[in-house]
């Protein structure tokens, strides 16, 4: 009587690494990855022996020196007596307030404007055309140029805002749009302030959490439960309750015209608005037309059940429509928020102090540490980059489409 045995297992030999196709990309990709840190470490060795040659080294002790230079627009305190790397992170923070205002305000209106081209009213869907054709194909710097001009050229200066004649008012006088630059309340945070913002912070947390478990029981059960009203409720009146129950923590500082400007509340510099508005309306043009190709990439037999089960057009959209078409939408709108991060580097044109304007060009120029600064650009360039396309990933998986 014979048994059945296992054939013996093969042993390893180096001839499988090229041979066996289990093991022959793990080769070449190993070989590739040799090669490339050769090209590198090469690269990095001539680049060291050329700077020895010209009596240069790589040092970045220039990063603690005084800047000597102000900055017009800046989220933190600084002064001319300021670090070369304190100067470097205003610059930083101006570049992350255009790039995160932006891209909101890109993707706001690049979604209404997406859906707008395919309304059935074809006076909106010739203006939405009109609006992507003529924005996205003329280039993002001429726009920055034309809305930064007529921020100068139709806003009233602050001599205008003077006297009981003047010929221009504050709206609802707390706010001025003004040639320099635009004013707003400050918010002025007292004792027991935190806990109104903590209280906000959850009421935020809280409407995410009901619309959560609405979808869920509504594709779970078949339940529909109302989100629009209770998030409302959940969002001004535990925050309205913790205000008046702490005494009023938070307060405004409203801008008032003393001498030839105005004083207090938060100053909005014309060349940050007049960036971020170009920026935004030029990216919105590209986002509207992923939108638009995400719509369409979905079914019309998808629109037309839902439509047969008694759905409003809008219950369609978001509960239908929508959904299906992130998974086309997501990829390229992470494309559209890496250029916009990168066309920030334009503040330069119109006199907005943005990491490019500092740490690239003032610091480079008074110190001449060229290869450093841009070194470091590349750097924090590569590292938001990596970030935004780190975060939509992570996004663009929770909503794609997962088979059962």
């Amino acid at each position: 009587m014979s048994t059945m045995t296992d054939p013996p297992s093969e042993s390893f030999r180096l001839s499988q690494l090229i041979n066996d196709t289990r093991y022959r990309s793990y080769t070449f990709q190993f070989i590739a990855l040799i090669a490339l840190v050769a090209l590198i470490a090469f690269l990095g060795a001539n680049l060291i022996s050329n700077l020895a040659a010209a009596g240069l080294n790589i040092s970045y002790e220039f990063l603690g020196e005084p800047a000597g230079y102000d900055i017009n627009q800046r989220l933190i305190e600084y002064n001319s007596q300021s670090s070369h790397w304190r100067a470097a992170v205003v610059g930083v923070l101006n570049t992350l307030l255009v790039a995160v205002v932006g891209c909101f305000l890109a993707t706001v209106i690049g979604v209404a404007v997406g859906v707008l081209r395919l309304s059935n009213n074809w006076l909106i869907r010739k203006i939405m055309a009109v609006y992507v054709e003529i924005f996205r194909n003329v280039p993002v710097l001429i726009w920055i140029l034309i809305i930064m001009a007529v921020f100068i050229a139709i806003l009233p200066q602050p001599r205008d805002f003077r006297g009981e004649d003047a010929e221009a008012s504050m709206l609802l006088g707390s706010f001025a749009f003004t040639g320099r630059g635009f004013y707003f309340p400050k918010p002025v945070m007292g004792p027991g302030s935190g806990i109104v913002v903590a209280v906000f912070l959850a009421s935020i947390a809280g409407i995410f959490y009901l619309r959560s478990y609405a979808k869920k029981a509504l594709f779970d059960r078949g339940q529909m439960i109302p989100t629009l009203w209770p998030s409302v409720g959940i969002f001004f009146v535990p925050v309205i309750l913790a205000f008046f129950v702490m005494g009023q923590p938070i307060t405004l500082e409203y801008p008032e015209l003393k001498g030839f400007n105005f004083k207090g509340g938060i100053f909005a510099r014309n060349s940050l608005i007049a960036l971020t508005f170009a920026l935004a309306i030029y990216t919105a043009a590209f986002i509207a037309e992923n939108v638009r190709a995400g719509i369409l990439a979905v079914s019309k037999g998808q629109t037309e059940a839902a439509a047969s089960l008694g759905l409003r057009p809008g219950r369609i959209m978001n509960l239908v429509v929508l959904p299906q078409a992130l998974r086309v939408i997501i990829p390229p709108l992470i494309s559209q928020y890496l250029n916009l991060t990168k066309n920030s580097s334009l503040a330069i044109a119109v006199g907005y102090m943005d990491l490019t304007g500092t740490l690239g060009g003032i610091t480079l120029n008074q110190t001449g540490r060229a290869i450093e600064c841009v070194l470091l650009l590349m750097l924090f360039y590569l590292t938001i980059s990596l970030s935004i396309s780190a975060i939509m990933n992570v996004y663009n998986n929770a909503v794609k489409l997962k088979e059962r």
